[in-house]
This record gives structure tokens, sequence and C-alpha cells, in this order.
């Protein structure tokens, strides 16, 4: 009997699997992803419903963090520095807390995202930007509560969060201009080191034209001061390629050199590798 029952979970175990049962979320997630200027803004949170409940001073009490949303953190992330309330907030990602009160929130940028709900022992430290913002009274109230990014300028934008009858909107500023400059900057001052040498591994790659490759990969290592064992590697490479073995053993060997240096173990064995290879005759 006991065989019969173990043959039968083996039989259903797949069945059971495949069988897992899907429901709606309470809380369904959400991801919000916006461009303003030329830094990404991304939202990741949770949107719960009020389901005929008073929200804001019973089912959010007023004067205490709130985990903005259900679930684990809403996270708020910038690719650039950005400014808010005169303060900068430096490019990354945050979990994003809020304090709601009568007449405004306050909204809290914390270094920690992995919590589910609030951190289980607030760390002051972890607060890398606070700010206050008004809070407005909505005519029409917002079943789900509602994160986005809205009013935008090349210069800055507003989060807006919104549920029941009331929201908040807090002013970004983006530093387009600064980044544009530098793009300016580096596009006028033309490529680097590490942009020819990206197009000598492209071409190489891509079975491409091998002569033009060296000529990059020449030109790469002629800008770096370093000379890194990684720029004489794909040079050897393409040497070998274009059939000059005793070039490309003259290179591995500089590479080889400066991989030992390194203590780069894995360039170590690949030069030795191809030295040995192409010295055959």
């Amino acid at each position: 009997m006991k065989k019969i029952i173990i043959a039968v979970a083996f039989i259903m175990a797949p069945f059971m699997t495949e069988a897992q049962l899907k429901t709606p979320q309470a809380s369904p997630k959400a991801t919000v992803f916006q461009t303003v200027g030329l830094t990404d803004v991304e939202i990741v949170y949770s949107r719960p419903a009020a389901r005929g409940r008073a929200v804001f001073g019973n089912l959010v009490p007023f004067g205490k963090v709130w985990r903005t949303g259900a679930n684990e953190n809403t996270t708020i992330s910038f690719s650039e520095d950005v400014t808010i309330d005169g303060k900068t907030l430096p490019k990354g990602k945050y979990a994003l807390y809020t304090i709601p009160k009568i007449e405004s929130w306050e909204v809290i940028f914390y270094s920690t995202t992995n919590n589910w709900g609030t951190p289980e022992t607030w760390n002051e430290a972890n607060v890398v930007l606070r700010t206050n913002v008004k809070e407005e009274a909505l005519t029409k109230a917002v079943e789900s509560f509602t994160i986005s990014v809205s009013n935008l300028d090349a210069n800055f934008a507003y989060l807006d969060m919104a549920w029941e009858n009331s929201s908040v909107s807090m002013k970004f500023e983006v530093p387009t201009q600064k980044t544009t400059l530098a793009n300016i900057e580096k596009a006028l001052a033309g490529p680097t080191a590490s942009d020819y040498f990206s197009a000598a591994q492209y071409i190489y790659q891509s079975n491409g034209d091998n002569v033009k490759a060296l000529t990059y990969v020449d030109k790469a290592l002629e800008m770096s001061t370093e000379k890194p064992y990684w720029y004489n590697r794909l040079k050897s490479l393409i040497q070998a390629k274009l059939g000059d073995k005793k070039a490309a053993i003259e290179t591995a060997k500089l590479s080889l050199a400066a991989a030992e240096i390194a203590k780069n173990q894995d360039y170590v064995k690949m030069n030795k590798e191809s030295i040995a290879e192409w010295s055959k005759k």
C-alpha cells in the first residue's frame, strides 16, 4: 500500500506543480518609467485600493511613516543626481517613504530598499533626503493609490502621489544642461582610447576588416598611457588573424608581462597558450 501511495505521489507531482492557482493581487504591482530631460526615472510600487474604507487618518494614520503603497518597498531610482527643494539627491535607487499629515506630506528617500513595508528598526543614517510637500484635496476620489511623473520639462518634472481625496506633487530638477554640455565637450574632444578599442574589438569579433581593426587598436594603445594588457591581447589576436604571427607573439609577450603584474591569471594563461600555438612551425 505504501508503495502505491508513493507511486501515485510521483505521478501527480508534475500536475500539481503545473496547476498552481493564480489569483489577482489585492495590491497589484506597477512600474513607472519616465525620461526627464536626459535623466531616467523608474518607480516600482504596489497599488492598494480604498474599497470603501477611510484611508488617511484611518487605514494610513497621520503622523506615522507609511510604506507609500503596499507590500515590499516602493522604490524610485534616478540615473543622474537630482535636486529637490534645493537639496541634492545623488543618483541611485531609494525606498520611498512618506509621513502623511492633514495639510502636508513628508517625503523621505531611504537608502535601504529591501524591507517589506517599513524597516523593523528605523535608521536615520539611511535617510538621504527628506522634504515637506503641501497636500491638496481632490474633488474626485482616487480608488487605487497612484504614483506618476507629470508636468515634464527638459529641466524638471513633478512626482505625483494620490489616493482617496488627497494628493501631493513634489518638484524635482534634473541636470539636463550640465549633462548635455558634458556630452558636447566629450564629442568635440573626439573618440577616446576606449572608443578605439571597442571599435577594434567589434570588427575583430564580427570578422570585419582586420586591417582597420589593427589601425584602431594601435590608436587606442597610442592614446593610452597605461597600455592595458587587454589592449595588447586584442592586438595580438588581430595580428595573428592577419597572418603576422611573429608580430603577434611579440605583442602577446607585452600583454603577458602586464597581465602577470596585474595578477590576472586568465590573461596569463591565454597569452601563454597563444604564444605556444603561434610559435609552432
